[in-house]
């Protein structure tokens, strides 16, 4: 009898085991899908289109179930594993997309967090141009409202106030400041257009940028024996080594691939624009058709002729780029930083994006802010948005946002959203 109750014991205790590994294994691979997929976005964009969390939402469901299909079909557990049936994953997976989808549609609404404050902008119409212009450029994030001074008056809590500095001393705006100064300070925040730009949008737009706007020893970077410009060099050199070591392979079976397409070079040599505007050589997977001698620089555009084939899978897995690590164990790169120019395109850049020579003031990076928020720039347009975010990046860095560019770049890799 004792030996019979010990064996039904053991036979449960290793199907309690068997369920709880599986549910543990669905409930990491929802999570990193999620976070692949962008369902985590939606949480802090609440203008985005109720059609895309509807999408992003059942796409997660829907791979979530395929990754463990898979998983099931490779490992083969116990037929005493019941949570692994495809009737009980879809049940408990589709309930919490329907509880994701319940959350984020409250947080839409206002209903899970306090109401979500109204921008209101009160500056001159060219400054308020620029500002209005910048928040185009992320339409998922709440617009401000340009008001009068007098109209800001009367809005209603709560309010995030951004007050031209160049209006301050105008009556009008004295009369306002004194009326926000008895409204609770917790429902009426005054700032400037800048700052909420900044804060908002994550980006530093260069027109609404004074001149001059920020000293070189004002960067964190600078700062005099910073301990986080000392881990980026260590980490740098640890990192790059390692991930050089590890993606040897890839390295040589992309460059056999690239000579078997056309039999011309495989790696890429050209000089970039590095540390305070010094020239550098990069080394990188050649993924263009061999240009002809004298042939001047051009944007790279969607569905340039001028990739190949192998080139445009390397491009879109960002592996072109591997190489470039020999530049970051040599110091001509860091692993995170703005993207190392053209000489020949900077010069058009800089005479017409002001504020654009700042860039330089750190070491360009294997990736960067502007990599993972911006598309790819073809454009001065695109360009500008792109400077936008390295100056963001350059006044606020910090090994947590390093950490944080580095996260969303795997993210990218993963995706294949190179190009």
């Amino acid at each position: 009898m004792t030996f019979v109750l010990g064996g039904l014991v053991s036979t449960w205790s290793q199907s309690l085991h068997g369920q709880l590994l599986w549910i543990s294994i669905t409930i990491i691979a929802y999570l990193l899908l999620g976070w692949l997929l962008g369902t985590y976005t939606l949480l802090g964009w609440p203008r985005l289109p109720i059609g895309i969390m509807f999408q992003r939402l059942g796409l997660c469901l829907v791979t979530t179930l395929m990754l463990v299909a898979i998983l099931r079909w490779v490992l083969n557990p116990s037929l005493d594993v019941w949570v692994v049936y495809r009737s009980s994953q879809v049940s408990w997976l589709f309930l919490t997309t329907l509880c994701s989808l319940f959350i984020r549609v409250s947080l839409r609404r206002g209903v899970l967090q306090a109401e979500e404050p109204k921008l209101v902008l009160v500056a001159p119409e060219a400054e308020a141009l620029k500002a209005l212009q910048s928040w185009q450029l992320t339409p998922t994030r709440l617009m401000p409202k340009w008001l009068s001074p007098r109209e800001a008056a009367l809005h209603p809590s709560p309010l995030v106030l951004a007050l031209s500095p160049s209006l301050r001393h105008q009556s009008e705006c004295r009369n306002l400041l004194e009326e926000l100064e008895q409204r609770d300070p917790r429902d009426c925040n005054l700032t400037t257009p800048l700052a909420l730009a900044e804060r908002q949008l994550e980006r530093v737009p260069p027109s609404m940028l004074s001149e001059p706007w920020i000293g070189f020893s004002d960067i964190p970077w600078n700062a005099l024996f910073s301990p986080q410009r000392q881990l980026k060099r260590v980490a740098d050199v640890l990192v790059a080594s390692l991930l050089f070591g590890v993606t040897a392979p890839v390295i040589c079976l992309a460059a056999l691939l690239i000579w078997l397409e056309d039999r011309g070079p495989v790696f890429y040599v050209q000089e970039r624009s590095g540390w305070l505007g010094r020239p550098f050589k990069v080394l990188k997977l050649r993924t263009m058709k061999v240009a002809e001698p004298g042939v001047p620089v051009k944007w790279t555009v969607p569905g340039d002729q001028r990739i190949t084939n192998i080139g445009s899978w390397l491009r879109k897995t960002r592996i072109d780029e591997l190489p470039q690590l020999v530049n970051v164990v040599r110091g001509d790169m860091s692993l995170i930083g703005p993207r190392p120019e053209l000489p020949e395109l900077e010069l058009e850049l800089e005479a017409s994006i002001p504020h654009y020579r700042k860039r330089h003031w750190m070491r360009p990076g294997l990736s960067g802010w502007a990599q993972v928020c911006a598309p790819y720039a073809s454009s001065i347009e695109d360009s500008e948005l792109k400077l936008s975010y390295d100056l963001y990046y350059l006044k606020n860095f910090s090994t947590w946002l390093d950490v944080l560019i580095l996260l969303r770049t795997i993210k990218t890799i993963l995706k294949v959203a190179g190009r």
